[in-house]
């Protein structure tokens, strides 16, 4: 049976968990704005629905990585604190990963909104 209580417990602990990653992580909030930004554009340009739909989607990829940078660097710093050479390149490779994601993101913002700033 459908527990309306349980989902909205649910939806509090989401919200804290982004309200968390916002106010600690500062990669996520620059992907925040950008993100803001890119929305403006969508609106500024009347982009078609087929590239608001993949814009969307790119932005939200690139924010659930950031997330799970966040929960990896989190996780490394918990189970091991102290320095250790694989610690390190666990959170260079998530990092890695966020930068391969928001560079993707890019060439794609600019192959989108190319034609519509220089038509």
């Amino acid at each position: 049976m459908f527990q309306f209580q349980k989902l909205i417990k649910s939806f509090r602990y989401a919200f804290r968990g982004l309200w968390y990653v916002t106010k600690h992580e500062q990669s996520f909030r620059l992907h925040l704005i950008a993100a803001a930004v890119v929305v403006f554009l969508m609106l500024y340009f009347h982009i078609t629905i087929k590239e608001a739909v993949i814009l969307s989607l790119v932005i939200a990829a690139v924010l659930v990585l950031e997330l799970i940078n966040t929960i990896f660097e989190s996780l490394v710093d918990m189970l091991q604190p102290r320095i250790h050479h694989l610690a390190e390149v666990i959170k260079n490779i998530m990092a890695a990963t966020v930068l391969i994601a928001s560079l993707g993101a890019l060439i794609i913002g600019i192959l989108i909104f190319a034609p519509y700033v220089f038509h």
